[in-house]
């Protein structure tokens, strides 16, 4: 017994010391994203290969195989839910995970999707795709070679990769959830473009100064819950969240002078990871019960404060009087009810993180689907611009006019997360269910939001959520939080039941 609890804390040292390792490597990206100088690209590839060929190494080490089959039996690992259990059933599926990717190849991708994020940016300033196509070409043929090394017998390329962001998750069954929602959702869009009330956009469209935004973003992300002494927000070309450290969150957010939504609920839906990251317990940070269960239920958490809360006529009626202070002059003449309609915008668009929540999983299904097509070969890199906006035409019934507002418009590719975009649908899909269950346990969340009360909410979703870290799969979590296994239904509901009174629909 005593040697397999110093054989445990061994383990448990070997990981945090790896989590050191990975947070910096982390820290080098956030700085490439935010500051790094233009020709400062070369190296600091070269210096984020070097980290990430080291943690490759610690992860797959002899050593760490024989401390886990050391432990695969040890009573204390018996419940799979428990701390321990969790550690020692996840760092196991790591480890087999990690072993079956050769070194050569960890760095090769490392390398790639360092210098493929720069391109990409380049490409997208510029609107000129041929600019990335060589290293979306080079990024592409390296994801498929990582799918190969890792699909288990029987396992397809495209969910060898999606098992690294959603565990368990299937494409096939993904398609049959995602065809499903297609139809309630294009049915949905179809009666609010018909419908007798539609919003003045126009009041988004006004001159809001940039410095105001930022002043307004903050005010949110604190009100929300976000702790500024553990965290900070800043700019960047695409909106993000990342972790340093269990006191260091950092949430990033762009900004237009004349689109407010932008910013400002792109400051909700970072910060939303943020509240996600800061709830984790930072006493097992780098191993499994201090780690998000998966990319689903971390955008769960986003998506739920940016739309179910950001959205609500009762976040607005206590966050206007604030807009207003900020922007006198810009919303002198509006009133609440107007601003909130128009923060309810349903129209199609171009731009996947400033598409409302009718339309925006139209979005995903059409990078889902070119996706697959590009890993299994079926698409070239070559041919995706093409493809993207034909898609575009036939599912969101527009066509890009550029290839910065159609196939450049996300890093995703360029960072090779090839897999990562369905779990933003079913973030969303786990969002409504979670949102449901909490104010079924809460009582009413709207008076609360109405005087900003929303530590409730916050507090509800650490002791059902947060505080777990990866004791359980996604679907135990949501089933555990909320009584029922994941579906569907709470997200069409949520829908109808914010748009119903503000368009005038049945």
């Amino acid at each position: 017994m005593a040697d397999l609890e110093q054989t445990f804390e061994a383990l448990v040292a070997e990981a945090r010391e790896t989590a050191l390792l990975q947070t910096t490597a982390d820290a080098l990206e956030w700085d490439e994203r935010t500051g790094m100088p233009p020709q400062a690209g070369e190296y600091r590839a070269e210096q984020v290969t070097l980290l990430r060929g080291m943690i490759h190494r610690r992860r797959t080490t002899e050593q760490l195989g024989e401390r886990l089959a050391a432990l695969a039996n040890w009573e204390r690992a018996a419940d799979p839910h428990s701390d321990v259990g969790a550690t020692i059933r996840w760092m196991q599926e790591d480890y087999r995970r990690d072993c079956r990717l050769p070194q050569q190849l960890v760095e090769a991708l490392s390398r790639a999707t360092v210098r493929g994020q720069q391109r990409w940016d380049e490409a997208r300033r510029a609107d000129d795709f041929g600019k990335f196509l060589p290293a979306l070409e080079e990024i592409v043929r390296l994801k498929r070679e990582a799918a190969a090394a890792l699909a288990r017998p029987g396992q397809s390329l495209y969910d060898a990769l999606l098992d690294e962001y959603e565990p368990g998750a299937k494409a096939a069954e993904l398609s049959r959830v995602f065809a499903e929602l297609r139809v309630e959702l294009v049915r949905l869009v179809d009666e609010l473009r018909g419908a007798p009330h539609q919003p003045q956009v126009s009041i988004l469209e006004r001159s809001y100064p940039i410095e105001g935004q930022r002043r307004l973003s903050w005010m949110a992300a604190e009100a929300v819950g976000f702790d500024f002494s553990r965290g900070r927000l800043d700019e960047t070309s695409h909106p993000f969240c990342t972790s340093l450290g269990p006191d260091d969150c950092r949430i990033l957010t762009r900004y237009e002078r004349n689109w407010f939504s932008g910013g400002l609920f792109g400051t909700l839906h970072e910060a939303g990871h943020g509240l996600y990251d800061q709830g984790l317990r930072g006493e097992w940070y780098g191993l499994p019960p201090g780690t998000f269960v998966s990319l689903g239920i971390h955008e769960s958490q986003s998506r739920m404060w940016e739309n179910l809360v950001g959205r609500s006529r009762a976040f607005w009626s206590y966050f206007y009087p604030r807009l207003g202070e900020v922007f006198p002059e810009v919303v002198d003449d509006v009133s609440l009810d107007d601003f909130h309609h128009a923060v309810n915008v349903v129209r199609p668009s171009l731009i996947r993180v400033e598409a409302d929540e009718a339309t925006y999983n139209l979005h995903i299904i059409v990078r889902f689907e070119l996706e697959q097509r590009l890993l299994e070969g079926e698409l070239e890199a070559r041919d995706l611009p093409e493809a993207w906006n034909a898609a575009y035409a036939t599912t969101i019934g527009i066509t890009p006019p550029s290839d910065a507002d159609g196939v450049l418009q996300d890093v995703h590719w360029s960072a090779g997360l090839i897999g990562y975009f369905p779990t933003y649908t079913l973030g969303n899909l786990y969002a409504a269910q979670l949102f449901e269950a909490a104010a079924g346990q809460l009582g009413d969340l709207d008076a609360m939001f109405a005087r900003g009360e929303f530590a409730p909410l916050l507090q509800w979703l650490r002791q059902n959520i947060h505080r777990h870290g990866r004791c359980f799969t996604p679907a135990e979590l949501i089933e555990k939080a909320t009584g029922k296994s994941p579906e569907s239904g709470p997200l069409i509901q949520s829908l109808r039941q914010r748009y119903a009174p503000l368009y005038g629909i049945g």
